[in-house]
């Protein structure tokens, strides 16, 4: 019996230690899994500077993101490449930093410089372009994280749509390449919506977010805002309003709600300014500040019996005659569809996909 006791005891205390053992190996990976989790968050959390600068400097910003193919610049490289981020290297202005254009490793480049103000939108940004690889998507090659946050791109020669339309110092862009660069942005709208895994949510597109590539070909940019699209959700709700305005859709700026088809609305004012080569917000008298949106005015036309002859008179001047008329109103009710105010009424991304293709071939026709 008294073995038999001791036996027990013996096996109870094993029993003890083991248990003791496996609670140290739980409260350890809790430790650790806390740590992960408040490095990756660093960059998000705005209440304190000092502790900003200091996890930004160290590069803590970088756990828990998963960057593929892109490759860690140091500042040193970023700022020889740069003329040290002279005015004369400057390229673009846009909401979270500025663009200079460099010469790196060899190759031509845009090196975007943000605040650390503007972490929440540089981790956004680089998170979905180190998971989102298409022709039509700009290529992330790398980013840095010394003193300031910068990413660096593929250098994208043409300049943005805005200023095609709108730059008097540039060639008018025919109809025909206005069609084809639409094409390939809604692509690549189809593709972050429903061929990506998770999918997202652009949030901020616009002609300045639309790139021209050597052979005129679009691509789109600026996914500082982008947001991820939650698994069975299809409209998520935000506090913080963002994008820019005259091509926020109506349930996003009264109400919150985001979802695939704030891009779409977006997408239709692009649409609009493909044809008009307007603002989207156009100013109608300087003197008393009196403006209008750009798709008040084309419904505005749209909404008359025969909208035809009206509508000629907003297609961009600099076209002259060299368009086909059929085209534009097509591309113009396809517009309409896009801005509905209800946004289950607007067409997906997939089938203006379609729709472009289709209009496309005709017009090469």
């Amino acid at each position: 019996m008294a073995g038999l006791a001791g036996g027990a005891i013996a096996g109870i205390s094993v029993g003890i230690i083991a248990g003791l053992l496996l609670l140290a190996v739980c409260v350890y990976i809790c430790y650790l899994r806390k740590n992960e989790v408040e490095d990756s968050k660093v960059l998000s959390d705005h209440s304190g500077s000092g502790s900003g600068v200091s996890a930004v400097d160290g590069g803590a910003i970088i756990t828990g993101i998963t960057v593929d193919k892109s490759i860690e610049f140091s500042y040193e490289e970023l700022a020889n490449a740069t003329n040290h981020f002279s005015l004369a290297n400057k390229i673009g202005q846009g909401g979270f930093g500025a663009v200079y254009y460099a010469e790196l490793r060899g190759a031509k480049a845009a090196i975007k410089k943000m605040d650390k103000e503007a972490s929440r939108e540089f981790l956004a940004e680089l998170k979905v372009l180190t998971h989102v690889h298409h022709p039509n998507v700009v290529r992330l090659i790398g980013y840095c994280v010394e003193g300031s946050l910068f990413l660096v791109y593929e250098y994208i020669d043409n300049g943005n749509l805005r200023e095609h339309l709108r730059d008097s110092g540039r060639d008018p862009l025919p109809w025909s390449l206005r069609v084809q660069i639409a094409l390939d942005s809604a692509r690549c709208l189809e593709y972050i919506h429903e061929l990506t895994v998770p999918g997202y949510i652009h949030r901020d597109i616009k002609s300045a977010n639309i790139l021209i590539d050597k052979n005129f070909h679009g691509k789109v940019a600026g996914f500082a805002l982008s947001k991820l699209t939650e698994v069975g959700s299809s409209s998520l709700s935000t506090g913080r309003l963002v994008g820019t305005f005259g091509y926020m859709s109506p349930e996003y700026a009264q109400y919150g709600n985001i979802s695939p088809k704030i891009d779409v609305y977006a997408f239709g004012v692009v649409f609009y300014e493909l044809i008009s080569a307007k603002e989207a917000i156009i100013k109608m008298d300087e003197s008393v500040a009196e403006s209008k949106s750009l798709v008040a005015l084309f419904e505005g036309v749209l909404n008359q019996p025969n909208p035809t002859e009206d509508l000629r008179k907003i297609v961009d001047p600099r076209l002259g005659d060299n368009y086909p008329v059929d085209s534009v109103c097509k591309m113009a009710q396809l517009a309409r569809a896009c801005i509905q105010n209800n946004p289950e009424l607007r067409p997906s991304m997939r089938s203006i996909v379609a729709a472009l293709r289709t209009l496309s071939s005709n017009t090469e026709d």
